[in-house]
């Protein structure tokens, strides 16, 4: 189910009046039964594979405390396998079976798949939505027993909620058990503060999503459809636009869900942080999809040994994180290259950084404009890995970048819609101000601190730009495919 369809401005309702009506005892069924027909409304078959996922963690997790070592590794390792072979077979495998093909065939050695694999096609394997999300958040649960950080959780349903609950469940945040169990185990009483902030919230990313995202996207997916005939500025916007129409699309989930969880008592994490102002690559990395950034960090980066030891293993370290992180977001090697630039490009930075600091010395440059360099340049290359992000295939991208820089004229519009491009642009400025200012966290607080005549006329606007600049398609987010 799709945060921005019919369906959903009348399940959400539903689910909170029921959730608030309901006896504190039996809202985790209520909250569970309507977490799942979320799911099923999207993908009713695949539901099983999330139920597998549930039952093996929570078997697993109540295992791990009580057996000896040997025991408990093994129990470990059955989670472990369980949820990345779901994952693997149902995201990768047609991936890597293609890549296999690829590398035996350069070296002359051709592999017919209707011989090998029979009449199945392995591409028409549907990549269950949000399976990369509950994935990583099952995992964590297992592994951090083991680690003896948290306790298992012995009723099963609440168990399967956290799992599975509705908000976060296909796009996250990626929550961790320690976190979100203990609030969804909490009694909440009708807080009419947190459903005014919740709802406010959950009405910006609607805003986020059908006003700017999807409009940004409309440039782009004509800027991205043949680059063959297009060169210079256009391609150069269509970037840009794909850099901004990611980030709010992502934002735009993030924000509903975690406004939706607000109206129900529980607090999601932020993931994001204003990342257009980081002031390095770094710094934007601790800014961007922060919950899938720490879940590395915690579980594969630290464990590999982080920054510590040699300078040959910390980017030894960097380069296997950034190649998973381009790994998680697709199986296609677009992803993987875009991952592996940005890799680069944290280790170019932490080589260079004495050096950078004694060119900035000497220049004489004080540490605003130091800060807008750094801005500009991570927007830059920003803007350009993530052409490898949107691309089908790493020629299309190579393509595309050739093309861009073939500037030959000032013709900036494919769309022939000036209108339009510059109200894209408009909103750009406008969203990036608010968020300089709030982020997504706070900006409820543009409505709430306000004068009631000002709040009303804030609402009556907001559903006047709705109606009138809303694009009229309904687009699902671009990270449910995640």
């Amino acid at each position: 189910m799709l945060f921005n369809s019919f369906e959903f401005l009348l399940f959400f309702p539903i689910m909170i009046i029921g959730f608030y009506t309901i006896t504190h005892k039996y809202r985790w069924l209520w909250l569970l039964l309507g977490s799942y027909y979320f799911y099923m409304a999207h993908e009713f078959e695949l539901v099983i594979l999330l139920f597998i996922s549930t039952v093996v963690d929570y078997f697993c997790g109540l295992r791990i405390p009580t057996a000896d070592r040997k025991f408990k590794k093994l129990y470990l390792l059955i989670s472990v396998f369980v949820n990345l072979g779901i994952l693997f077979s149902f995201k990768y495998l047609s991936f890597f079976t293609s890549s296999i093909q690829g590398l035996l065939s350069f070296f002359g050695v051709v592999i017919s798949s209707t011989e090998n694999l029979g009449s199945y096609n392995f591409n028409q394997i549907l990549i269950p939505v949000g399976i990369s999300f509950y994935t990583f958040q099952t995992l964590s649960y297992t592994i951090d027993i083991y680690r003896g950080k948290i306790e298992p959780e012995k009723h099963f349903g609440v168990f399967a909620l956290y799992v599975s609950f509705f908000p976060q469940l296909v796009a996250g945040p990626i929550e961790r058990a320690s976190r979100l169990i203990p609030q969804l185990k909490r009694k909440v009483e009708i807080n009419l503060s947190n459903i005014k902030k919740g709802l406010i919230m959950m009405a910006w990313g609607f805003f986020l999503k059908v006003v700017v995202a999807d409009r940004l996207g409309v440039y782009v997916d004509a800027a991205f459809s043949d680059p063959e005939y297009s060169h210079g500025l256009p391609l150069l916007i269509g970037a840009l636009f794909f850099a901004g129409q990611i980030y709010y699309d992502f934002s735009a989930y993030t924000t509903i869900a975690i406004g939706a969880a607000k109206t129900m008592g529980v607090d999601l994490m932020q993931n994001f942080n204003r990342p257009f102002f980081a002031t390095s690559i770094s710094d934007l990395w601790k800014r961007w999809h922060i919950s899938l950034v720490e879940w590395l960090r915690d579980y594969l980066f630290i464990p590999l040994g982080g920054s510590k030891g040699s300078k040959l293993k910390t980017i030894r370290n960097v380069f296997i994180l950034f190649f998973a992180v381009g790994l998680w977001h697709g199986a296609s090697w677009t992803f993987v290259i875009w991952g592996i630039l940005n890799g680069i490009i944290l280790i170019l930075e932490g080589l260079t950084s004495s050096v950078r600091k004694h060119i900035f010395k000497s220049l004489q440059l004080n540490q605003w404009t130091i800060n807008l360099l750094a801005r500009l340049f991570g927007v830059s290359y920003l803007l350009m890995t993530l052409i490898f992000f949107r691309s089908p295939s790493l020629d299309h991208a190579l393509l595309y970048i050739k093309q861009m820089f073939n500037i030959t004229g000032l013709h900036v519009n494919i769309l022939n819609n000036y209108f339009e491009l510059a109200l894209s642009f408009i909103l750009i400025i406008l969203v990036q101000t608010i968020h300089y200012f709030k982020g997504n966290d706070k900006v409820y607080e543009l409505v709430t601190q306000r004068p009631k005549y000002i709040r009303y006329a804030m609402y009556t606007a907001y559903i006047f730009v709705i109606v009138l600049f809303a694009i009229n398609r309904q687009n699902t987010f671009i990270y449910f495919q995640f």
